[in-house]
């Protein structure tokens, strides 16, 4: 029996022999119980306002103790007590260390409550965004960072890509701002601004050269491959010199190819926040790519074409055309004679998509993340006998994060790769809706003439 307990018992067993006493007295029964009741719960009553004052005032329960059953609870609520005092510590001292690394990230960390206010910075803030906590606490980030493009970067919700801005208050700067949900219900908002100044200046110098230098290329490039034509045509070229000018002119027209892939990034880097876009007749330019790919097979691969007719594509043409062509003729030229190519073009409840599958040996899958990159090849001896430039994918990747799409490959070794490009959903168009808003830019053109 614990010792709250037997106190008590012991309690009771003194309150019957006074009630005992109190009859021998003169008392009735019912009379020394009911003084002896009321005796107890004046006690308990003493102690549970002793107890309720205490918590109120935030007092620490310590011993001694009450005896009894009121000594337990003291004991228990001390207990508690002090479970609540190191959790708090902890989490005092928690809070100071991610402070304190917070402080010392070099990037800019903002948090933004649910109506995108600040709530918190850390010093980098005022330096890279001039934003400075707790001065600006409680404003709206957009208020207090000025940029056009900020406001719709930030309510559009979608943050797969950083957005690239020049601060009001120092335009030398360049950063990289991205966002990230947080919270219940991912209502709040975490702010990384990133200083990207010399790799900013690194990729204007590297695109600059690379335009530069793939320009200058272009003039005599072509005066070696006017001369190799000539004199692969005249007929005073001896026989043994035919095999070393027609492998000279294979590889002039490789160098041009490259140029030219090096001249189209150059172009698609240096318009990066500028697209002008059009409806685009997918299906039709699907046709001539796959029989510019059919010819380029010279039938010794299987296409299978799905194409939906109706489904155009808000975008830019000529550019669009580069990626969906780059994509088969790749399928073509690294893929074996007899394999299987499947072209799929169809919209989906996630946007259009444009698909290649191919049959072919597939790729390791420690290759896939560095498919885009400019140059790189999987199989570098394949490649060059295929005539690649190893930009292909390069083009596709940039034509796509200009037109807000994605790339996505999948691939195994010895059974295929399949490569979708998906599109948003509002960029989606079919011919029906272009034909009427063309019948109805017609009716209001003639009503107002």
């Amino acid at each position: 029996m614990r010792r709250g307990h037997a106190y008590e018992l012991g309690l009771i067993i003194v309150a019957a022999l006074t009630a005992v006493a109190l009859i021998s007295l003169g008392l009735g029964w019912a009379e020394a119980v009911l003084l002896m009741l009321c005796l107890l719960l004046a006690r308990h009553a003493w102690h549970l306002v002793q107890l309720a004052r205490l918590i109120r005032r935030q007092h620490r329960l310590v011993p001694p103790f009450p005896k009894g059953i009121w000594g337990d609870i003291y004991r228990a609520i001390g207990q508690y007590q002090q479970r609540g005092r190191k959790g708090r510590k902890r989490q005092v001292r928690f809070f100071r260390r991610f402070r304190e690394a917070a402080n010392s990230v070099p990037d800019a960390l903002v948090v933004l409550d649910k109506n995108r206010r600040i709530e918190w910075a850390n010093p980098a803030a005022q330096v890279l965004m001039d934003l400075s906590w707790p001065r600006d606490e409680g404003k709206s980030l957009i208020e207090v960072f000025e940029h056009p493009e900020l406001a719709d970067y930030i309510s559009a919700g979608e943050y797969a890509r950083p957005l690239e801005v020049a601060p009001a208050h120092n335009r030398s700067l360049m950063l990289s701002i991205r966002v990230a949900p947080f919270g219940e219900r991912k209502k709040q908002r975490l702010v990384v601004g990133r200083d990207i100044t010399k790799i900013f200046h690194l990729n204007l110098i590297r695109r600059d050269f690379v335009a530069n230098a793939s320009h200058e290329l272009r003039t005599p490039l072509t005066v070696i491959t006017g001369f190799l034509e000539t004199l692969a045509d005249s007929a005073q070229t001896p026989s043994n010199h035919r095999r070393p000018l027609t492998l000279m002119q294979h590889q002039a027209e490789r160098m041009r190819n490259i140029i030219e892939d090096l001249l189209t990034l150059s172009r698609l880097e240096m318009d990066e926040h500028v697209l002008e876009i059009a409806p685009v007749d997918v299906p039709c330019e699907l046709e001539q790519i796959v029989a510019d790919a059919s010819a380029l097979s010279g039938g010794r691969h299987q296409f299978s074409i799905d194409i939906d007719s109706e489904l155009l594509l808000l975008g830019k043409n000529n550019e669009l055309r580069s990626a969906f062509s780059n994509l088969l003729f790749n399928a073509v030229k690294h893929t074996p004679p007899g394999s299987h190519i499947q072209l799929v073009w169809t919209d989906t409840p996630s946007g259009p998509i444009f698909l290649v599958e191919d049959d072919g040996p597939g790729i390791e899958p420690e290759h896939i993340p560095r498919l885009t990159e400019r140059f790189y090849r999987v199989d570098k001896a394949r490649s060059r006998a295929s005539g690649g430039t190893g930009l292909g994918l390069a083009i596709v990747k940039h034509v796509l994060s200009r037109h807000d799409a994605r790339l996505a490959v999948a691939s195994e070794p010895g059974e295929g790769t399949t490569f979708t490009c998906h599109f948003p959903p509002g960029n989606a168009l079919s011919a029906s809706q272009l034909e009427h808003r063309a019948e109805a830019a017609a009716s209001a053109l003639g009503a107002s003439a």
